[in-house]
């Protein structure tokens, strides 16, 4: 891949050329090329395979203060002259928006840090052991207890991409990076009553995935715990979150912050940079540089270097996460957080958006409640970003004198995330990055559980 991204980047400062040469003010162009490969076993047998490579290009044009963005996978030198036509074209059509631009050039990404996102063994793993993995970890479920019966999805997935990056400005950069993940879904079956849960891992690299047998086994034990749930009476109570559903919590929190939503104003902490927002253990990061790291990678789509942003540090409201278009409309600096299609605009998206750890282990948090709800399932999207209202079809176990008692099922839990952020408790000690938006356990002081 390393020659042929080699000579995409000239093809990519070329296409810039091309596209300045027909009166553009400014111009950027990202090529992503790659391969994906994904495997779905169900009951032993392969249900779906896929294989694939790709290459796309997206160009964008700005024409004073106005811009468009085309893409296509056509690299054919006709195909190429007619969407730079389209391109200026399109631009010089739509409204102008005066804060439209590329970044200032001293601000682009300089250094090409070893982030650690390509894994050569991932690339040329053989596609039988693709398929032996799936198949292991449906194995694995299947054999933690006779009441798994059945699967509703789980496999192995895999993608290698390379990413290049030319503007008009002179910024021109690449990286090369691969992920891989590995899931199964079973069903189990008791007394009529059926459940379903699942476990998952996502990694940089093929050897720190988490082994089949285990995540098997951890998703065969967590639909086995759900049989035999049943409501509870409507009270309020404190609430634990749990790792899974605490991150949820956490892509909640980023839609509030993200630019997008505060230059719109259409966020609850619109105007409250520097302003206690939560308890004092809440501690949010993003942070693009950790090596290894789902999130990670050397600059974001408007090419600026990436970094880590404290958002919240002990509470307080730090920072916002900006792209350069929205940090221009606030008045604010970018965090580096641009990302984009290749047939849009940069919009803003997280990096590695994370909890910081706490000192309390999960059995420490559930061992401090005497009764309550710990929240291992979230349905439905009921939250209000710009109220904060939250509501939540819930399911998981209740807390009873300090211990895991019996499922809980068909509840909703409801608070306000402006409330709920100040009445965290307990921050936990096992924050895992298995996703880009990761959190540790979370107990909350006191939220309303709608039952019987």
């Amino acid at each position: 891949m390393e020659q042929l991204m080699k000579n995409t980047k000239d093809f990519a400062v070329s296409l810039v050329k091309a596209a300045m040469n027909k009166g553009a003010s400014a111009a950027e162009v990202m090529v992503v090329e790659g391969s994906e490969f994904s495997v779905g076993v169900r009951l032993g047998e392969i249900e779906k395979l896929k294989d694939s490579a790709s290459q796309h290009l997206g160009l964008r044009v700005l024409w004073e203060g106005r811009q468009a963005a085309l893409s296509t996978s056509d690299f054919s030198r006709e195909a190429l002259d007619r969407l730079v036509q389209e391109a200026v074209e399109l631009a010089q059509m739509t409204s102008v928006d005066d804060q439209l631009c590329l970044p200032d050039e001293a601000d682009y990404a300089k250094d090409w840090p070893d982030l650690a996102l390509y894994d050569s063994e991932l690339a040329t793993l053989a596609t039988d052991k693709k398929i032996d993995l799936a198949l292991a970890v449906e194995t694995s479920a299947k054999n933690t207890d006779p009441r798994i019966v059945n699967f509703d999805g789980g496999g192995f997935d895999a993608a290698c991409r390379g990413v290049i990056m030319a503007n008009s400005a002179g910024f021109v950069g690449s990286y090369e990076a691969t992920a891989c993940s590995l899931a199964i879904v079973p069903i189990a079956s008791e007394n009529g009553s059926m459940q379903q849960d699942y476990w998952y891992d996502n990694k940089r690299k093929f050897n720190q995935l988490e082994s089949a047998e285990s995540i098997g086994r951890q998703a065969a034990n967590r639909a086995l715990r759900k049989l035999g749930g049943r409501k509870v009476k409507t009270q309020q109570v404190p609430v634990v979150f749990d790792q899974r559903v605490a991150a949820s919590l956490l892509g909640d929190i980023f839609q509030a912050i993200s630019g997008d939503s505060i230059m719109r104003k259409s966020s609850f902490l619109v105007g409250k940079l520097e302003e206690k927002i939560a308890s004092d253990l809440l501690t949010i990061i993003d942070d693009g540089r950790i090596a290894g790291a789902l999130g990670s990678r050397p600059f974001d789509s408007d090419g600026l270097p990436t970094q880590r942003t404290e958002v919240v540090k002990n509470g307080q409201l730090n920072s916002y996460l900006l792209n350069t278009y929205t940090a221009k409309k606030l008045g604010l600096k970018s965090t580096a957080n641009a990302s984009r299609g290749l047939s849009g605009p940069p919009t803003v998206t997280c990096n590695n958006f994370f909890i910081a750890a706490g000192k309390s282990s999960p059995k420490e948090i559930i061992s401090s409640v005497k009764t309550g709800f710990f929240v291992t399932d979230l349905m439905g999207f009921g939250v209000n970003i710009v109220t904060g209202d939250y509501s939540r079809g819930a399911s998981g176990i209740w807390i009873e004198n300090g211990e895991l008692t019996f499922p809980v099922e068909e509840v909703t839990i409801a608070g306000n995330l402006k409330e709920m952020l100040k009445q965290i408790e307990m921050v936990g000690s096992d924050l895992d990055f298995r996703d880009r938006i990761s959190a540790p356990t979370l107990k909350i002081e006191k939220m309303i559980i709608s039952g019987e």
